[in-house]
Formats: C-alpha cells, sequence, structure tokens
C-alpha cells in the first residue's frame, strides 16, 4: 500500500520556524502534483501550498511570503519551510498527491493524502 508520510510537526513559539517533509512509503515510478493542506482545529481543510501538474507553485494567501514549498524528485519527498509562524497557522498538515504509482506497468492510484502532522504555534 502506497502512502505518503509527514514528519516535522510540532510546538513552536510565535515567529519561530518549522520544515515539514512528506515521503512517500516504499519507491515510487511517478508522482504528481503534490501540496500541502491544512485544517485548524474546528474548521476545514483548506489548501497551504502547492505544486500544480504544470510545475508552478500556488500558495494560500495567508502564508505566502513566510512559507516557502519545495521538492526532490530524485526522493519523491515534499518539504513546507514555515517561516514566522503565527497562532493562526495551528493546525494539522496533510501532504497530498494529486495521483501516483510505483511502476510504469501499474494503475494510478489518486488523491492520495498522508496521515497528517500536528503544528502548535504557541506561548
Amino acid at each position: 500500500q502506497v502512502q505518503l508520510v509527514e514528519s516535522g510537526g510540532g510546538l513552536v513559539q510565535p515567529g519561530g520556524s518549522l520544515r515539514l517533509s512528506c515521503a512517500a512509503s516504499g519507491s515510487i515510478f511517478s508522482i504528481n502534483a503534490m501540496g500541502w493542506y491544512r485544517q485548524p482545529p474546528g474548521k476545514q481543510r483548506e489548501l497551504v501550498a502547492a505544486f500544480t501538474s504544470g510545475g508552478t507553485t500556488n500558495y494560500s494567501d495567508s502564508v505566502k511570503g513566510r512559507f516557502t514549498i519545495s521538492r526532490d524528485n530524485a526522493k519523491n519527498a515534499m518539504y513546507l519551510q514555515m517561516n514566522s509562524l503565527k497562532p493562526e497557522d495551528t493546525a494539522v498538515y496533510y501532504c497530498h498527491a494529486d495521483r501516483l504509482r510505483r511502476n510504469p506497468f501499474v494503475a494510478w492510484k489518486y488523491d492520495v493524502w498522508g496521515q497528517g502532522t500536528q503544528v502548535t504555534v504557541s506561548s
């Protein structure tokens, strides 16, 4: 079973930084349109930052200039550098891929989510 696994969450003071990582468990042949989403307490899941299928990046207005999404294609990994964190950034952060597959001879798996990692910004 292919999974996405997030790491790097934790408790940080306002103004601090965290770096989230997302990696696919096992070997992956191809993975497309990855992104980070978050779900604040009592609210709906929302987009934080994502790569489009064309390779460009989209950011939520609330994180522009503070967060940076990046990826390492060789490792099928994705990262989210979060700086100048605010209490309103507190949420469970999820890694997402539009589609992935282990090798070119199997079907794509669509809409793949990680289990989430908690980020708490508090003094």
